[in-house]
């Protein structure tokens, strides 16, 4: 268990990180551009990847899609802890796991129980009650894109994963080192168009920032998959621990620590967000 909370603990320090930005006025930008090149060298360092199998047989497409996504969205979880906070952007990110689920449906034919369909239908529901808002308050209607793109694009971006570990042609962790390369291009690409327009000014704030931030991240996966080596047998488990942890942790942090506000009914969603969590895990213990 050592190993998921570890996960857990990085995970939420993450979002931690990004609600603290913009009180020392850090670029995220150059920051997510520096997180990728720490966590490019500690995936070096870590996971020995062969880098000779990527010029033979990659799954290009999936690998570029990756390097386009992950430092965009990571753009809009920063908006999003900004402007909604810890606990609402936490629960888009984990309730994001519902389009990887409708994916297997609709796309992979997967059979479905009836755990499985009440965690979706509880799932939704959570969704509309956690960002329900009195009309006064400031993040205002405007705002709930960030989060509902963080919904989407953590959704599309565990999709894509999970093909990359169905790929057997290449080690999981080959790939993983692959898509954090081509991240920190992107990345530096938007940070050097950024620099040119003089939109942004490179800061050593932004690099000891992006460190911290790319130790941490790095961190996450580490121990996630620590933590699935462990439990080998009953992935189940990681998976749930580590949804209803972040959910609550994130929930506590962003409560007691930042003093955001929750409705009851946001608090309504929370439960009903972590009780989704537990009847899709059910649904990997029954026997079709």
């Amino acid at each position: 268990m050592i190993y998921i909370i570890l996960s857990i603990c990085c995970s939420v320090t993450v979002a931690i990180l990004l609600k603290l930005a913009k009180r020392y006025q850090i670029s995220i930008i150059q920051a997510v551009t520096i997180n990728y090149l720490a966590a490019l060298t500690l995936c070096f360092l870590f996971f020995k990847p062969d880098l000779k199998l990527v010029t033979t047989s990659a799954p290009w497409p999936v690998y570029i899609t990756l390097a386009v996504l992950l430092p965009s969205i990571f753009l809009f979880l920063a908006a999003s802890v900004k402007n909604l906070g810890i606990v609402k952007t936490d629960i888009a990110q984990r309730l994001s796991l519902f389009i990887p689920i409708l994916a297997a449906y609709f796309i992979f034919k997967e059979d479905f129980n009836q755990f499985k369909i009440i965690g979706l239908v509880i799932g939704f529901a959570a969704i509309i009650l956690t960002f329900l808002r009195k009309q006064d308050q400031k993040d205002g209607k405007g705002n709930l894109h960030y989060p509902i793109m963080v919904f989407v694009g953590f959704g599309l971006i565990d999709v894509l994963f999970k093909q990359i570990a169905l790929y057997k042609e290449l080690p999981y962790t080959t790939s993983l080192f692959t898509v954090f390369c081509l991240s920190s291009v992107v990345s530096l690409l938007i940070v050097i168009v950024l620099l040119i327009s003089g939109k942004i000014k490179l800061q050593l704030v932004n690099v000891v920032c992006g460190l911290i931030l790319g130790f941490f991240n790095f961190g996450n996966i580490l121990f996630y998959l620590k933590a699935h080596k462990a439990f080998a047998e009953n992935p189940s488990t990681v998976f749930a621990a580590m949804n209803l942890g972040v959910i609550i942790a994130g929930t506590l942090i962003g409560v007691l620590t930042f003093k955001e506000k929750l409705s009851k009914l946001n608090y309504v969603g929370i439960v009903l967000a972590i009780a989704a969590v537990i009847f899709i895990t059910l649904s990997q213990h029954v026997v079709r």
